[in-house]
């Protein structure tokens, strides 16, 4: 009968250290996922200001100021455009105007008729 309690009496001291240290496990697996999920709610809000960052940076406005002082860049206009054909020939956009002739008075065409 001693044996019996003696054994039993194992078993139980054995249970009780196993519960203990499954308890104990428990505990640090809950606190790591605590501090886990602590880590994502921070990378997330980091996400959110990184994408407002984002689209602050990459408003039109800001583009093309960046794009004429950083890059001297400038608006297009048809007097600067100039189209390639496939055989490597350039055209204007707008075709050059002829030379401005000055008119003739008409002044003087009048005062020769009153002679």
């Amino acid at each position: 009968m001693a044996r019996l309690n003696l054994l039993l009496l194992m078993a139980v001291i054995a249970t009780s250290l196993y519960l203990v240290h499954t308890q104990y496990r428990s505990r640090q697996l809950y606190t790591e996922l605590d501090r886990v999920q602590q880590e994502a709610r921070r990378l997330d809000t980091d996400h959110d200001r990184l994408q407002v960052e984002k689209r602050a940076q990459a408003t039109p406005l800001r583009v093309e100021k960046l794009a004429k002082e950083q890059l001297q860049m400038r608006t297009t206009t048809p007097a600067i455009t100039q189209y390639v054909r496939p055989d490597g020939s350039v055209i204007p956009a707008v075709a050059p105007l002829p030379p401005v002739t000055p008119p003739k008075p008409a002044a003087t065409s009048a005062r020769g008729a009153a002679r």
